[in-house]
């Protein structure tokens, strides 16, 4: 079985996040989804409209997703590809490079994301802000 993991804040859930997971799972048989936790995203300076527990029972209702995990933190991802067998490695392309260092241990691409939607243009149009 070909494990792939992804991480995000999966904030304001839109079609783009299901375009990329749809995507994410066409690597694997079992996709991972690393979910930004509430204290994480203050460490980011990102606030969520979601909590965390509210955002991870959207992402387990889709049908792509296998299974939520926390991310706590920038550090954790060499442990959570050792520790849940990952064969594939995957973020959008807005991070190319960023994780390389984990080729030693995993595969790692980098998807194009979908183009015209995103979580901060939404609250840009909605919010007036990030």
């Amino acid at each position: 079985m070909r494990r792939v993991i992804t991480y995000g804040t999966y904030d304001l859930l839109h079609y783009g996040h299901i375009e990329l997971l749809r995507r994410a799972k066409q690597y694997g048989d079992y996709l991972i989804v690393a979910l930004s936790t509430d204290e994480f995203n203050k460490l980011k300076n990102k606030k969520s409209y979601y909590n965390y527990e509210q955002r991870k029972m959207m992402l387990e209702s889709i049908r792509y997703v296998d299974l939520v995990i926390p991310e706590n933190g920038w550090e954790q991802k060499t442990e959570d590809v050792k520790n849940y067998n990952v064969d594939t490695f995957l973020m959008g392309h807005d991070w190319e490079g960023e994780f390389d260092f984990l080729k030693d241990e995993c595969e790692v691409i980098y998807l194009k994301r979908t183009e015209g939607i995103s979580t901060t243009q939404i609250k840009k149009e909605l919010y007036g802000t990030d």
